[in-house]
């Protein structure tokens, strides 16, 4: 339901269904907030064929299927998550009790709410390579050393970006692996401190390659004197673009990536403005995203206006919506 077909405005509209965003719901939902999703269906977490340093799935958790089980867990509590792309955020303050923000999709739907959390993450750059879906799917294109570091433990390892992003990345991938290559992703020498850095941690440092591909089994970099090499995993470190337009159209600042910058509880320098995930300056995890939604959540909650139980006799009968308990 969009804000136009209510008399009220939400209290808060998430905009972003990843990990963050849904965790915000539930929290909200559970402090009986009224509450908007809207969710483009981007979250970068389906991307992950299986996660094991996801707390609580000690054998690991496709993202799809972890995403699955946070959007039930809000929509337990009601939550109704709508597809769609916000494409215009606004302030819309009207007065005392007034929505302060105004949401608008490209289909034309509109969302008023008082405040407003931004979950709306950071799309990866990826290699140009026939089969790339596959590629992460089999684990030899990850996107996530922080992530899935230990998985390529002991295995063949290159890292491809631009060339001292390459090394830099390369090193901290030696704590897994004793063969670990940085291959640029152009022409260039490195600087004088990231290869002496190469030297001492014994990192290749190849050509750049001409082409990527994977055979099922290995990525393969050609280079351009025909030359083949091949890794057991590849980690392409591109850059990613964080979703962070909505935000910067209303004066919140970003760092040198684009990523928001908050406070302590998750608001950014726009009154109202809060941001959770990997949107956020800060290191890009699930748990981390996790965390954001619990402390902006509760921040929100704690702002808004105190929203007691009615007498028992006047409140709707809720209980048949509600999830049973676990014994």
């Amino acid at each position: 339901m969009s804000a136009t077909d209510a008399a009220d405005p939400f209290d808060v509209l998430i905009i972003g269904a990843g990990p963050g965003g849904l965790t915000a719901a539930t929290y909200l939902a559970r402090f009986h907030r009224r509450i908007a999703v809207v969710d483009a269906g981007k979250s970068r977490a389906r991307w992950i064929p299986t996660s094991h340093n996801c707390p609580g799935f000690p054998f690991g958790v496709a993202g799809t299927k972890l995403l699955e089980k946070l959007r039930a867990q809000a929509e337990c509590y009601g939550v109704e998550i709508v597809a769609g792309r916000i494409a215009k955020l606004e302030r819309d303050d009207q007065g005392e009790g007034a929505a302060c923000f105004r949401a608008a999709a490209d289909d034309g739907s509109a969302w008023r709410a008082r405040l407003v959390i931004l979950a709306t993450g950071v799309v990866d750059r990826m290699p140009s390579m026939p089969g790339l879906e596959d590629a992460i799917e089999r684990n030899v294109i990850r996107l996530c050393a922080v992530c899935d570091g230990y998985e390529a433990s002991d295995e063949r390892i290159a890292i491809y970006a631009p060339i001292d992003d390459a090394i830099r990345h390369a090193l901290f991938m030696r704590t897994f692996s004793r063969s670990v290559t940085a291959v640029p992703l152009h022409a260039g020498e490195p600087s004088a401190e990231c290869a002496a850095a190469a030297r001492e941690a014994g990192i290749a440092v190849l050509a750049p390659a001409a082409s990527l591909c994977h055979d099922g089994q290995c990525c393969v970099f050609t280079l351009e004197d025909g030359s083949a090499h091949r890794f057991d995993t590849v980690y392409p470190v591109l850059g990613g673009d964080a979703q962070s337009q909505l935000g910067t159209a209303l004066g919140a600042a970003v760092d040198d990536n684009n990523e928001l910058i908050t406070d302590a509880y998750l608001q950014t320098g726009v009154d109202g403005l809060y941001a959770v995930g990997d949107v956020v300056s800060t290191l890009n995890q699930i748990s981390v995203a996790v965390g954001h939604a619990a402390i902006a959540a509760t921040a929100i909650h704690n702002r808004l206006p105190r929203n007691f139980r009615e007498d028992e006799a006047s409140q709707p009968d809720t209980a048949a919506e509600l999830p049973t308990p676990a014994r």
